[in-house]
């Protein structure tokens, strides 16, 4: 499964212990055929930092807790020349223009978060891309900017599924709320080939702490 849109490493750092020999075997020969533990398979991650500057609209419904929302002030523009009356401005003996109207709109800015850009495991249904999902999640809800918001976008590469149904199972949702309607009917129904979704996801606060606990995912 890859997720592509824009690197983090969150392997966390093991120290593996390195046999020594002891005082009283300090005259015996080497153990044949001592090897380091090698270190388990991960899934590969990358995630970037969003910051609140890089000024990101986002469309569709998300939690409040995730953007900025500032109301800004839209003006139209100028119509051609006409020779309407009322409003309209005289600039010329013969030329009038249609004053631009003007609008106040709410924007919804996101604020400082994570993204992941790409996600891949060695192998399939193992539980290591929900163990890297995990860690970020985490080191996510420790960063007093981030304060847990993630957010990424589900779009299928060539040949491979969509990683739609893998995130929201961990709790991700759609900006588009008939989006994840239709994931839900697809669960009830237990579609098997749930068809490629594309679209922003996050991961609420509340299924943050469900994340971190596991148990409690669907």
């Amino acid at each position: 499964m890859i997720n592509n849109i824009t690197t983090m490493d969150l392997r966390p750092q093991l120290t593996v212990a390195k046999a020594t020999p002891s005082v009283s075997s300090m005259s015996m020969p080497a153990i044949l055929g001592f090897k380091t533990p090698v270190i388990g398979q991960k899934a590969n991650i990358r995630v970037k930092k969003i910051k609140r500057g890089d000024n990101i609209i986002i469309p569709g419904e998300i939690d409040d807790d995730y953007v900025d929302i500032v109301e800004e002030t839209d003006s139209g523009q100028y119509s051609p020349p006409n020779n309407s009356s009322g409003s309209s401005i005289i600039t010329s003996p013969n030329l009038f223009i249609t004053p631009p109207k003007t609008k106040t709109v709410k924007r919804k800015y996101l604020k400082n978060c994570y993204i992941i850009d790409y996600i891949q495991s060695p192998k399939p249904r193992c539980g290591l891309g929900t163990e890297a999902i995990k860690q970020l999640a985490e080191k996510a809800m420790f960063d007093n900017k981030a304060e847990g918001r993630i957010v990424t976008f589900s779009a299928p590469i060539v040949r491979e599924s969509s990683p739609a149904l893998f995130f929201y199972k961990l709790g991700f949702r759609f900006t588009d709320t008939d989006a994840n309607e239709y994931m839900e009917e697809c669960l009830r129904k237990k579609i098997p080939d749930i068809p490629a979704q594309i679209g922003m996801m996050y991961l609420p606060k509340n299924r943050l702490q469900k994340l971190l606990r596991y148990g409690e995912l669907f």
